[in-house]
Order: C-alpha cells, then structure tokens, then sequence
C-alpha cells in the first residue's frame, strides 16, 4: 500500500512527532510504502526534518507555507497535485490545517482512491476572531466534503468537527498519539543537570512543555505565579521550550520580581525532553487549543501529577483524582489551589503519578499507534474496493 502524509511543516512539536512516527513505524511494516510530504520548516521552534531525511522518506514542498497566501497556496496545491499524479498514492493521509486543506483538495483531484486528515487540534473556535473562526470553518467544511475518513487524537476533536457539521459520526476514529514510553519511564534525576537548571535540593518544580508562543497559556501560569510564589516558598518553574515570544516572558518573570524562579531551559530534542520532566514534580498544561497535548501524558509516563485547563482533548487525560486535576479554562483560582496541594502533599503526589503511568503506559506506545493506523488503512481500502 502506498502512502502519502502531508503536513504544513515539521517543527518539534506534538502533531509532527506523532506524524514522523506513524510514518516510520508504517515504512518498517511489510506491504506498506510510505512518504512524508511537508512545507519548510522555520522558525525558532526546531525541526525534525534532519530525522525524515534520515530515513529517506521526506519531500519538502517549498510553496507549501503557513501563512495564508492565495498565490502560494494555490502553487502548493498545483505541486501537490502533480505530485500524486505522479505517484499514484493509495492513501493520502494530511495533517495541520494548511496541509490538511490543500493536501486533500490536491488529493481528490488526483483521484486519489482513500483520502485522510488527522485532527491533532481544531483549525477553529473561540480562541480566534470572528472572521478567521469563519473562514477556517468554512475552508475546513469544503475540505470535509472530499475526506473519506477523520483521525482524531482525542474525542473532543470529533465532537467539535460533528457540531460544525463536518463529517458522519462513522467517518470518525480515535487514534491515540504514541510516543517511546521508557525513556520517560525510565528517567531519573541527574545530579549535573540539575545544578546545570540551578534547581536546589527541596525545590518543588512545576514544568511547562510547549512553544514560547500565544494560546499555549504561559500568561496564564505568570498571572498566577505571584501568589503561588507567596504561598509556595520554594517553588520553581521550568519552561521546556522555545519560540518567538521568550523575550516577552522573560520580561514577564522580571516584572514578578522573582526573574530567579523561573528557568527558560530552551529548545530541548524531543530525545532529551525526558531528563527534564524527571526534575519536575508537576506538569501543567493550559494551552488555549490543542487536540490532546502530548505533554501530558509524557510527564505521567514518568510518574508526575499534571494540571491541566478543561480545554479539546486535555480532559481525556487529565483526570481529576486519577491523574492530576483538571482546571475550568481560566480559573486562576482553581489552579493556584491544585498546584499548592500538590506542593504541600507527596503523597497526593505520588499517589496521582503512579495511577497515571499505569494508565499512560497501556495506550500511549508507538507500536499501538502504527498498528491502529495500519488497521485503519486495510479496513477503509477494504471497504472502497467493494463499493466500486
């Protein structure tokens, strides 16, 4: 079977590790054919496009750019369908939104046989103006009336698409992101990095895993930050991550007049990501739009509590009691109350972390990810082939 996935552009990021590693695991798998097909990537945020040229399985589409530019996005969509003319893919499986929406127009007329898009975090909603929330809706209806079938990171996804009238109900599956669990698993305190952090011994560690950016909450937890520190002595916070707004952050933990609670550990290799998370005590996650955020399960694969708002897929995860405490979206209150008791608890916090590795280390595998994808795709060729 030949594939051909397609994404905006492969940052480090949670939707293009989870896409980099369903196609590596399918390109290992016998009667599987599998290319990566992306824009460039650039920006501060990192790449993983050195891991696709690797393996020998990416094609860059220069045209193909985030930004909303009729001209080069009706080159890319020209590029994009000569190219499966060309290859003649069995499946076409897109993901991200420019990519999702070019990449299956492009697909359907190729006459691609089987078209896919993965929702890994909705193109709309409220965190975005009236008129752009209009015409990515509308550009993300258009798109829908060409895809065979969605690919959705956590239900919430499909309840947001289903309400906006995009799609069937049975044209919806749930595949969890997998990711390499024992690294996580497996990771422990190094003493060097630690110092290297400047984390002193009784420090409480609160963990931040996202871009530098806006809608990923970072004002949020600076907004709660100064009564945390008040009720908290010893707290620090670790921002794993890199991006066009550090500046202003930085700016923001001056103006707290604790610069020195704060650590900015930078662009780290999703590799590495897993030595930082074993010197945190606590992961919070208050992104204002994402499909089911890749950190939080990272962090309890290594036995941490996580916070979390009550935002797309977050909940699925997050579960109060269970796994950490989920947070109305915005309540500042609420998460300076789950953080202080985590703080003042070990035992809720070990207690919570030991229930969510368990939960984490059954669903989360890359192996299941590829598996279900490879289902997915036999099954929906299965069922076009008798249609014809």
């Amino acid at each position: 079977m030949r594939v051909s996935h397609v994404i905006t552009r492969l940052i480090l990021g949670g939707a293009q590790e989870n896409t980099l590693s369903s196609v590596l695991g399918l390109q290992r798998r016998p009667g599987f054919e599998v290319r990566l097909i992306s824009g460039p990537t650039t920006g501060s945020e990192g790449s993983l496009e050195s891991v696709a040229r690797e393996a020998g399985v990416l094609t860059v589409v220069p045209e193909l750019i985030r930004a909303v530019r009729p001209c080069t996005d009706w080159m890319a969509y020209r590029a994009l369908t000569r190219m499966f003319r060309a290859d003649r893919p069995d499946v076409v499986h897109t993901h991200s939104g420019k990519a999702g929406i070019l990449g299956r127009l492009a697909a359907h007329k190729a006459r691609v046989p089987l078209i896919i898009h993965s929702i890994h975090g909705p193109s709309f909603g409220p965190f975005q103006g009236r008129a752009a929330n209009a015409v990515f809706t509308a550009a993300e209806r258009h798109a829908g009336r060409v895809t065979d079938h969605f690919v959705v990171v956590a239900d919430a996804m499909k309840r947001q698409y289903l309400a906006a009238g995009i799609g069937r109900e049975e044209q919806y599956t749930r595949i969890l992101s997998g990711f390499n669990l024992q690294p996580f698993v497996q990771a422990r305190r190094e003493p060097e990095l630690g110092r290297q952090l400047g984390i002193e011994p009784g420090d409480f560690v609160v963990g931040k895993i996202a871009r530098l950016f806006e809608l990923k909450g970072h004002d949020d937890l600076f907004d709660a930050a100064p009564e945390l520190i008040r009720s908290i002595p010893n707290i620090r916070f670790l921002l794993v991550g890199d991006g066009p707004w550090r500046a202003r952050l930085e700016e923001r933990a001056r103006h707290t007049g604790h610069p020195e609670r704060f650590i900015f550990a930078g662009l780290i290799p999703p590799g590495e990501v897993c030595r930082y998370v074993a010197w945190m005590d606590a992961l919070v996650h208050l992104s204002n739009r994402e499909g089911l955020p890749r950190a939080l399960p990272q962090a309890l694969a290594n036995g941490k509590p996580v916070v979390a708002f009550d935002c797309d897929g977050a909940g699925e995860v997050c579960r109060t009691g269970e796994t950490g405490f989920l947070v109305r979206h915005g309540d500042q209150p609420g998460l300076v109350k789950a953080i202080t008791a985590l703080a003042k608890d070990p035992n809720l916090r070990q207690r919570l972390g030991a229930s969510g590795q368990a939960w984490v280390t059954e669903r989360f595998t890359i192996e299941r990810l590829v598996e279900d994808q490879a289902q997915l795709y036999t099954r929906l060729a299965a069922a076009a082939v008798n249609r014809r």
